[in-house]
């Protein structure tokens, strides 16, 4: 099941999830990139939002807006569905309108196979790119796991002429049975540090794994991105 958490109010973006993307709201323009993969819901904080997505022919569920994180709101709305402990859930951000299908199947593929906590997927991505602290970078191990996630540049490139940057992308995947598993952990301080809510996972030991994957698309965080984007996506 694909559940996309959306919340009304963006500190950066305020109401970004209902910015226009080429006539349809964000929120509805993303769960219309992913409606042929699997059963779509929308995680809201807002009646208005409930209402918008059954307008459009989306599931719905009114969620808390005491909520701190995304992953806690669909870990609400998947107690309210009642699905099965071992339902894969899909988390996809409902600024992602531009995510790709095959980007989604990849993640669903690599779900299946691993016992890891999460699955999610990275990027590589050029020199230019990794300075940005909104472009979130990870580094893997062996195994395809993830070792660290950071808006740094990681690894640190000591000596010059490192290529190998990894761009983390914001879709993961759960169990449901490992979504409540995640939600009742306790706060890491790495993940307060770097605001990065993964981060609370390899803090307690859990493993994440990722998959590569080719992709054009990134989150909107801000009115430029919002921009660059339908500038980008025409």
């Amino acid at each position: 099941m694909i559940i996309i958490p959306a919340r009304l109010a963006s500190t950066r973006f305020p109401n970004k999830i209902l910015a226009n993307i080429h006539g349809l709201p964000m929120v509805i323009a993303t769960a219309k990139r992913v409606q042929n993969l699997d059963d779509v819901a929308i995680a809201a904080d807002t009646e208005e939002v409930v209402t918008l997505a059954k307008e459009y022919g989306f599931k719905a569920i009114l969620t808390s807006q005491e909520h701190q994180s995304g992953t806690d709101r669909i870990n609400e709305a998947a107690s309210k569905l009642n699905l099965s402990e071992d339902e894969i859930i899909i988390n996809v951000q409902a600024d992602e309108p531009f995510i790709e299908e095959a980007v989604v199947k990849s993640v669903i593929e690599r779900a299946k196979k691993t016992d890891a906590m999460i699955t999610s997927a990275c990027k590589k991505i050029d020199l230019l790119h990794v300075k940005d602290p909104n472009l979130v970078k990870v580094i893997l191990d062996a195994n395809k796991n993830a070792i660290y996630f950071s808006r740094s540049a990681i690894p640190y490139d000591r000596e010059g002429g490192f290529e190998g940057y990894f761009g983390h992308l914001g879709i993961y995947a759960f169990r449901k049975k490992s979504l409540e598993t995640f939600c009742t952990l306790p706060y890491a301080p790495i993940e307060h540090i770097e605001k990065l809510e993964q981060l609370r996972a390899l803090y307690h030991g859990y493993k994440i794994a990722m998959v590569e994957v080719e992709s054009q698309s990134f989150g909107i965080d801000t009115k430029e991105d919002l921009e660059r984007a339908l500038a980008f996506f025409r």
